[in-house]
């Protein structure tokens, strides 16, 4: 039996031990979860910037309903939407605000809407995470009551 235990023991200390092991793991591990708090980012991102041009479309519309004209409700929305994504820090790549003020056509008594779509391209090429798009469009509608009584313009 006292050989087969010297032939253990010296296999045991050529062997080695397991000193790179904790590298290895390291790499295997890392990445994943570099991606996975990037994607974690970008969908804060995208989450937060669906809030805040949901805003910006309600205040656009807001804003067109309170006005007497077509014309002068579609300029007030128009600026309406692009200080609101200023002011809560959106830069959008592109944008775009429609805006139907139908609503402020009818006659005195009875009851309009306003509506106003506003689209913002929000980058995501700043997180330099591979495999996700370079922007994302989002779109929020938003609709706003004219007062029945209130007089309008032609």
């Amino acid at each position: 039996m006292r050989p087969f235990c010297r032939v253990m023991r010296r296999l045991g200390r050529t062997r080695g031990g397991d000193e790179g092991s904790i590298a290895i793991e390291a790499a295997i591990v890392v990445p994943p979860l570099i991606m996975f708090v990037c994607l974690a980012i970008a969908g804060g991102r995208i989450v937060t910037s669906g809030a805040k041009i949901d805003a910006a479309a309600e205040d656009a519309a807001r804003e067109a309903s309170i006005h007497r004209t077509a014309a002068s409700g579609q300029a007030a929305a128009q600026a309406a939407a692009a200080e609101s994504l200023d002011d809560q820090g959106i830069a959008c790549a592109s944008s775009s605000v429609n805006i139907d003020v139908g609503g402020l056509s009818v006659p005195v008594g009875q009851v309009g809407t306003v509506t106003v779509t506003v689209s913002c391209t929000v980058s995501l090429a700043d997180l330099l995470l591979p495999g996700t798009p370079g922007a994302r469009t989002l779109t929020s509608t938003a609709t706003s009551v004219v007062d029945q009584y209130r007089q309008r313009g032609a």
